[in-house]
């Protein structure tokens, strides 16, 4: 019998081999296969055109194959892929961190390497622990900051000290038996922030560090909370020692209008985690920037005090080079009217959405924006990750060549800086035939 060869699909070829993440083995749609993208476009095997609305995960910020970042990752390729960053240094990681301290939100001196956000958060963490251990010089037994405060609804990662840091949820249910005990506050309201304070107040002694993505929680569903509120948390927790850790691997570079988000507070952090957006979203990159006051308790005699952590891929140059031309990107006049463009459409596209019959009937609720970001919920079932609701979604948007990827029943928007008003209007209009096409999720 002759033998035949079979071609397969990228497709079949990726389900023989591949595990995705946070994707079910069953039911779940099959995988589109991205051949190419640009701009704002991905484009896959079959010529079909996709508008990346989430930014592939928030971190495209100037669109899919940008020459200039391009450019500089074949030059430095050229010159230095990879080196070790245990004795010895090179250009990109020390112009990156001199480029990047001065304009981070405080004082900032030092900048600490390492692979994605999950990772600048770990270093956080463990900074901020062993930063109390080395005061007390190694002595456990008289080191009471050993505690870290965050919020509820938060997440900070999947390793485990950012698991253990991130609310209970859905992603960290599997590990909770082996996750270290935090205590958990409520984002701050007018009703609950003297409650806050007082718990502070009451247990600071006793806490290391409080953790916080400023103003925006991400993955815990796009959820917004009040700048001023969250600036008397860090008062207060400032008042009594605590060290500060704003997680902006989502928030930074522009995600809510200025910068980094921790521009709208008057009080700044001591520790500040950046990832995604670094990069333009090119290279696998993260930054956990500290204050002085961090590195004094780690310049000692005693080697003991010495940071023991890192990576094998810890300022490599190929991404450190990719940074620089990002930032290049973002002081140009296109990123800054695009941030723009995108923030004045959004909060016009509210207004819109005011007007909408889901509104008036309920079925969508708590329409917002911020920057760049714009988030709704629809009203059907419970407000969570597992909500099947995203994935009609998700189904709908890719029919009308628009890829959303719903946080369960949160719908929202994070668009690469590039995208233009007729490639936005598109979403919103496809977004607005979604809340009236009442079949696809909908129960009586």
């Amino acid at each position: 019998m002759p033998y035949i060869c079979v071609m397969q699909t990228l497709v079949e070829r990726d389900k023989a081999v591949i595990w995705h993440p946070f994707t079910p083995f069953k039911h779940s749609p099959e995988p589109i296969a991205i051949e190419r993208g640009e701009g704002s476009l991905l484009i896959d095997e079959n010529g079909n055109r996709y508008l990346d609305a989430i930014s592939s995960w928030w971190v495209t910020l100037h669109g899919h194959a940008h020459p200039y970042i391009a450019e500089a990752l074949y030059r430095q390729a050229l010159q230095l892929e990879q080196v070790i960053f245990a004795g010895f240094t090179h250009e990109p990681a020390v112009r990156l961190a001199e480029r990047l301290l001065p304009l981070l939100p405080g004082q900032f001196s030092r900048v600490f390497y390492s692979d994605n956000g999950s990772t600048s958060t770990e270093v956080a963490i463990k900074m901020a622990l062993q930063y109390w251990w080395n005061i007390e010089n190694g002595h456990a037994e008289t080191n009471q900051r050993t505690r870290i405060i965050a919020f509820h609804n938060s997440y900070h990662g999947d390793t485990f000290g950012a698991m253990s840091v991130s609310d209970r949820s859905v992603f960290t249910k599997a590990f909770e038996s082996h996750l270290f005990e935090v205590v958990f506050i409520p984002t701050p309201t007018v009703d609950n922030i003297e409650e806050i304070k007082n718990l502070i107040h009451r247990e600071g002694t006793t806490i290391a560090a409080f953790i916080y993505e400023p103003l925006v929680q991400g993955a815990g569903g796009m959820q917004f909370y009040d700048a001023a509120l969250l600036d008397e948390i860090l008062n207060t927790a400032k008042g009594q020692d605590i060290i500060c850790i704003a997680d902006e691997v989502m928030t930074g570079f522009g995600r809510t209008g200025p910068l980094f988000a921790s521009h709208y507070l008057q009080k700044k952090p001591d520790i500040i985690c950046l990832s995604k957006g670094l990069t333009g979203g090119t290279m696998a990159l993260g930054v956990t920037a500290v204050t002085e006051r961090l590195t004094q308790a780690f310049q000692s005699e005693d080697k003991r005090k010495t940071f023991f952590h890192g990576h094998s891929f810890t300022a490599n140059p190929l991404a450190c080079s990719a940074a620089l031309a990002s930032l290049d990107l973002l002081e140009q006049e296109a990123a800054i009217a695009g941030m723009e463009r995108i923030g004045i459409a959004n909060r016009s596209f509210i207004k819109r959405l005011h007007h909408h019959p889901s509104v008036r009937e309920s079925r969508i609720k708590n329409l917002r924006c911020l920057g760049t970001i714009l988030a709704f919920e629809i009203n059907q079932g419970k407000d969570e990750y597992l909500n099947d609701v995203s994935k009609q979604v998700t189904a709908f948007m890719l029919s009308k060549g628009i890829y959303l990827r719903p946080l369960g029943n949160t719908v929202y928007i994070m668009p690469p800086y590039c995208i233009t008003e007729s490639e936005l209007e598109k979403i919103y209009t496809a977004i607005e035939c979604l809340l009236h096409d009442q079949s696809l999720f909908y129960t009586s």
